[in-house]
């Protein structure tokens, strides 16, 4: 069993996007026929459920162009009173993305991790594949998708019916390939060794905690601000992801050893997940990923294709 998965990580997402663009492009084929599962988380979840419904990449990419620049508009620069951007645009971009489909409308296994912060758990969203704990199926795929993405304190929690407020599955699932091998043993029945995962990155930054004089460590150390703008960053934010991304990666090699595909790349900087003016560079880095690794790619995805 083949599965796709796709991390989370903001506007970095078109990293992935520009690989997943070359893949498609090598193949001639929608990247949905490649995989038997797909999962993404937050970012990667847009673009997990793009996959599964078979859109042309390259459409995904024109569309995360068009409205990056419009989610990414802050309504505080803090974060103090409320989030730092609405979402609005958010919606508004996965509403036209994915219209009135529901979860109970999508056969190809699907998985978009999130956290049920009401309840204090994590969560997982379920395409209709015959899973048990499907609560709810009649969930619209866009909420689906706007609950992993919704960031604490950079977008306000989604409330899913009234029921529940859902926030980003990256706090605990940024990257889904743990999730799929849960999913491969104990949904599909499949041992170990017949599980193939393809993980996509989202980049690794290098990110600068500098050691300092100052030896008290307070909100302006983790979540810096700049003067005179008093924008804040999401670094203590993007640290917790890049982390558990990392920590899965290691766990997944050991798991399933050459069954394991990572695919990711050095940034080389910090590219906060909201700074679309890195999109030009990110999409750059990705090509060069694809490239670097272009025959490994071809030799893991052709296996049994």
């Amino acid at each position: 069993m083949r599965m796709l998965c796709i991390d989370g990580g903001g506007i970095r997402g078109v990293f992935a996007l520009a690989i997943l663009q070359a893949i498609e492009k090598e193949y001639t084929c929608p990247i949905s026929d490649l995989f038997d599962v797909v999962a993404g988380t937050s970012t990667g979840a847009v673009i997990a459920a793009s996959v599964v419904l078979k859109k042309p990449m390259d459409d995904v990419m024109e569309s995360y162009q068009a409205y990056g620049k419009k989610i990414f508009v802050r309504q505080a620069k803090v974060g103090l009173f409320k989030s730092i951007y609405s979402d609005h645009y958010l919606r508004r971009f996965f509403r036209k993305a994915f219209g009135e489909i529901t979860l109970a409308d999508i056969n190809k296994p699907l998985l978009i991790p999130a956290v049920d912060v009401t309840n204090g758990k994590p969560f997982i969203h379920r395409s209709n594949y015959g899973h048990l704990e499907n609560d709810d199926l009649t969930v619209k795929l866009w909420d689906a998708i706007l609950s992993s993405c919704s960031a604490p304190v950079f977008f306000p929690p989604n409330n899913i019916n009234n029921q529940y407020l859902s926030i980003d599955g990256g706090l605990w699932a940024n990257n889904p390939s743990l999730v799929c091998v849960t999913e491969g043993i104990h949904q599909f029945k499949k041992d170990i060794r017949e599980i193939e995962i393809f993980s996509i990155g989202t980049g690794i930054q290098h990110i600068d905690f500098t050691i300092g004089k100052d030896k008290y460590w307070g909100a302006k150390h983790w979540l810096p601000f700049h003067f005179p703008s008093m924008k804040m960053t999401p670094k203590l934010l993007d640290l917790a992801l890049q982390l558990s991304s990392e920590s899965v990666t290691y766990h997944c090699h050991h798991l399933l050893g050459n069954n394991y595909f990572r695919l990711n790349g050095e940034l080389g900087e910090e590219m906060p997940f909201d700074e679309v003016k890195f999109m030009d560079k990110l999409i750059e880095l990705g090509n060069q990923a694809f490239l670097n690794k272009r025959d490994e790619i071809m030799n893991f995805v052709s296996k049994k294709a």
